[in-house]
């Protein structure tokens, strides 16, 4: 048995036509934005906002807020 290929604009067409049968308009699109390409260079923001730090210092901070956390009268992180 062959299977024809169909053009992939027909098959976005039903694609979107299930999605906003199954979820509505409003639904089907907040479900589409989560595949957005988005924008930015992650890998430059991220240096930015983890700076220099060793992954032994990044380790050593989570280790002292979670004993932090955890000693009587500690409170959650803000």
């Amino acid at each position: 048995m062959t299977v024809g290929t169909r053009p992939l604009i027909e098959i976005s067409r039903a694609g979107h036509a299930a999605l906003v049968r199954e979820l509505g308009v409003a639904d089907a699109v907040r479900f589409l934005n989560q595949y957005t390409t988005g924008r930015g260079d992650y890998t430059a923001e991220r240096s930015e906002w983890l700076g220099d730090e060793s992954l032994e210092e990044l380790f050593a901070q989570v280790q002292e807020a979670d004993r932090k956390l955890n000693e009587p009268g500690g409170s959650s992180p803000e």
